[in-house]
């Protein structure tokens, strides 16, 4: 028997381009891969991403069990089909959606995705859909107004689907769009207004309701009726659990339908993510396709078809591990964590923050003053460190401001949190230094 990394996997090059010629062992095929994907940054230090980087192990076991099962053959997997319609009646429930029967599951309408981008997508074609049936032989083209602080996808539904995306504007201290802004773009042809709660630049919430109210008011007076859709992925999952009070969902009256990623701070590996309407009829019934070839007559409004159940195993043992009062303890912890790390670093010189944390546990800060180095500079020396911290500049009207952004999710524990500001002290000493050729401990500064 060859000794540890030898015999082919040491000798013979493994084609990277092309399939290879010869079977390999299954031992040595995975610790060639798995050496490679040392080269990754580590997950849970990613502090970029705001996709789930740790479960509990049980849900991970339940994943792993559930590999196998295609999402999309309900009748043969009758078991997996009913955890989805729970799981998006809790979600509708959890965004108080009208009208939910708590023993009929098809009193709520909605749909797991892969993430919140299929979501978008679908919630799009949704209000375009309404917006034609309305204006029949009409050949105007719809627009879709949306701030310039959206995710790319809402681009790529724009794009994809001939939908004249009017962008407003952000400005140096303004990071959100406001009613007003709102009440300049919308006109006869607009399918809908995309309001962010937690946007992906900064973790602000939108002022949902204010944009409502101004829209009840425009179509009182004569003006067009615009839908709202409130792209909820960042703090769908967040915000009930923070401040039930806020009002954005559907409770609003206007808010006709919400995305959210289960992938995010619903706690789940990706990708899952959750599409849900107001009422029935705010979903036309023309986009629902209906197949028969799997075994029943199968109800499907999906971008894609097949897909892999585990995802929907993994969100539903949330619901039933955590329920209200988990969810409720875990978002309170990772504010807290959140806004220790932004209090000291609004205690430093170099920073001003702009996001502390308290509405979803993001924090985005940028550098005071006219200084040798940038955020760029800051994120590239803390990557040396093993923190994936991310720097970017702004959207459009503030793009000269660039900041960079933590996104403390469940397993960043407050003692990384102390970690992190110490890695970012060093680092600022260090910049500091290169620039002057000397200077004091900003480390011991945030140890404590």
């Amino acid at each position: 028997m060859p000794a540890a990394y030898t015999g082919r996997l040491a000798t013979n090059p493994i084609p990277a381009l092309r399939l290879p010629e010869e079977q390999l062992d299954p031992e040595a095929a995975y610790r060639f891969i798995h050496d490679e994907l040392m080269l990754d940054g580590s997950s849970r230090l990613n502090l970029a991403t705001f996709v789930t980087t740790w479960m509990d192990p049980q849900a991970e076991k339940l994943m792993a069990e559930t590999f196998d099962k295609n999402m999309i053959d309900k009748d043969e997997y009758p078991a997996t089909a009913s955890i989805e319609e729970r799981c998006v009646n809790m979600v509708a429930d959890l965004f108080h959606a009208p009208g939910l029967d708590p023993e009929d599951a098809s009193t709520a309408t909605g749909v797991s995705t892969i993430g919140s981008s299929e979501a978008v997508m679908l919630a799009g074609l949704a209000l375009k859909w309404r917006w034609r049936a309305a204006r029949t032989g009409d050949s105007s083209k719809p627009n879709l107004v949306l701030g310039s602080n959206v995710q790319v996808v809402w681009e790529k539904f724009c794009r994809y689907f001939d939908v004249e995306p009017k962008y407003l504007p952000m400005e140096e201290g303004r990071y959100v769009i406001t009613p007003e802004q709102v009440r300049e773009a919308v006109d006869e042809n607009t399918i809908g207004v995309v309001a962010i709660l937690g946007t992906t630049f900064t973790g602000e919430l939108e002022p949902v309701r204010e944009i409502c109210e101004m829209l009840d008011s425009l179509a009182e007076s004569g003006g067009p009726d615009v839908p709202v859709h409130v792209d909820a992925a960042s703090g769908g999952f967040v915000v009930p659990f923070l401040d039930p009070h806020l009002e954005w969902d559907f409770r609003l009256p206007r808010v006709k339908s919400i995305n959210t990623s289960g992938h995010k701070y619903g706690l789940t590996y990706p990708g899952i993510g959750f599409a849900v309407w107001r009422t029935r009829e705010d979903l036309p019934e023309e986009l629902v396709f209906r197949v028969n070839y799997l075994g029943g007559d199968m109800p499907t409004f999906t971008l894609n078809f097949s897909r892999p159940g585990n995802q929907v195993i993994g969100q539903y043992y949330n619901f039933l591990r955590l329920g209200r009062s988990g969810y409720t303890d875990i978002m309170k912890a990772l504010r807290g964590t959140a806004v220790r790390v932004s209090s000291h670093l609004a205690e430093h010189p170099a920073f001003h923050v702009i996001t502390d944390g308290s509405a979803i546990p993001v924090v985005s800060f940028e550098l005071t003053g006219d200084r040798a180095y940038t955020v760029f500079d800051v994120s590239h020396e803390l990557r040396a460190r093993g923190w994936q911290v991310p720097a970017y500049t702004m959207p459009d009207n503030a793009t000269d401001v660039a900041v960079l952004r933590i996104v403390v999710r469940e397993g960043f524990s407050a003692d990384l949190g102390r970690l992190l500001c110490i890695a970012i002290g060093e680092v600022i000493d260090q910049l500091e230094e290169s620039a002057a050729g000397g200077g004091h401990s900003s480390a011991t500064h945030f140890a404590h």
